[in-house]
């Protein structure tokens, strides 16, 4: 029998496939690094782009700050407006109010009695006069009741004294302003 060396035929073909095995791993690898590199690029770029969202963001909030800043001022400038023009109202709607309540001290003040001193404070009103007699004070206070802009008299001091042969009552007298409602808040009151 005839001997024949098949090593080297089958050494090549071992060769042939680890070559062939090396260049598909090879390749497999380049295959993988570039799915890689794609992948990172892709998220890479995404993280920029947001990146860049947040920033065009956080200028938008700040520059939307400063504004709800300015509208805050100016709702504190508008309240103080409002106040403004409610005081400037009600000394307007007051303004007359003073008038009545002089024309009442006159109309219900009768003979005998002299008022020497007149102080408000806010609602409060305070009188300080000379009477002929105790029921002058009396009628006097009788005649605030009736009235609509002055209410609750309360004497306060009343002292008796001789003045020339005659005797007087010098007397303080406190009451609250009042004012009348009109007819149309009346009805709405009652509705």
């Amino acid at each position: 029998m005839a001997r024949i060396n098949l090593l080297p035929w089958r050494a090549e073909l071992r060769k042939q496939r680890r070559n062939e095995y090396l260049g598909i791993v090879g390749a497999f690898a380049a295959l993988a690094v570039l799915v890689w590199g794609g992948i990172h690029f892709h998220f890479k770029e995404r993280i920029e782009f947001q990146n860049e969202r947040n920033d065009y963001l956080r200028s938008e909030i700040t520059s939307l700050d400063k504004k709800i800043k300015e509208i805050q001022e100016l709702e504190k400038e508008k309240e103080r407006l409002i106040a403004r023009m409610k005081a400037i109202e009600t000394l307007q709607s007051s303004r007359p109010i003073i008038v009545h309540i002089f024309d009442e001290l006159v109309t219900s003040l009768p003979d005998g009695v002299y008022l020497k001193e007149i102080a408000q404070n806010g609602t409060a009103i305070t009188l300080k006069g000379v009477a002929e007699s105790n029921a002058r004070v009396s009628s006097f206070m009788r005649n605030i009741e009736k009235s609509q802009w002055l209410k609750d008299p309360k004497l306060e001091i009343i002292q008796s004294s001789d003045d020339s042969g005659r005797r007087i009552a010098n007397f303080t007298l406190r009451m609250t302003q009042n004012i009348p409602k009109t007819e149309t808040e009346e009805g709405e009151e009652a509705s």
